[in-house]
């Protein structure tokens, strides 16, 4: 399976289980890999059949923001239910990070990973 992939999406969105948190702005970092046949973009270097990353990118810090939740397990989830509807992507493994989140440690979260591997021969 081919993939397209963002890695180290930085966004600021409202999260968290505190009051505190509520009221202010966090960052979450996103590492999103999505499977997808890019051959069928590639043979005439065509942008409509492979997913616009930029657009994605876009549209996970609109999702983020216009979605306020205290968990990023909950974030996750819808997350990646929303992108797999909207773009129509058969597979995704989604890792979200809360940089700060914990004193000595670089960053925190999930990683999860939905959908199915149309084929095993890439990776």
């Amino acid at each position: 399976m081919d993939k397209v992939f963002i890695k180290g999406l930085s966004i600021q969105t409202t999260i968290g289980f505190f009051q505190w948190e509520k009221e202010i702005k966090q960052t979450l970092v996103i590492d999103l890999a999505m499977g997808w046949d890019t051959a069928s973009a590639a043979q005439n270097d065509e942008l409509a059949k492979t997913l616009d990353y930029a657009d994605i990118s876009v549209a996970i810090e609109r999702f983020a923001n216009d979605n306020p939740v205290d968990l990023i397990e909950t974030l996750a989830e819808r997350l990646a239910s929303y992108l797999m509807t909207q773009y129509h992507i058969p597979w995704l493994r989604l890792s979200i990070g809360k940089p700060g989140a914990v004193h000595n440690a670089q960053t925190v979260g999930v990683e999860i990973e939905r959908g199915k591997k149309t084929t095993e021969s890439s990776t």
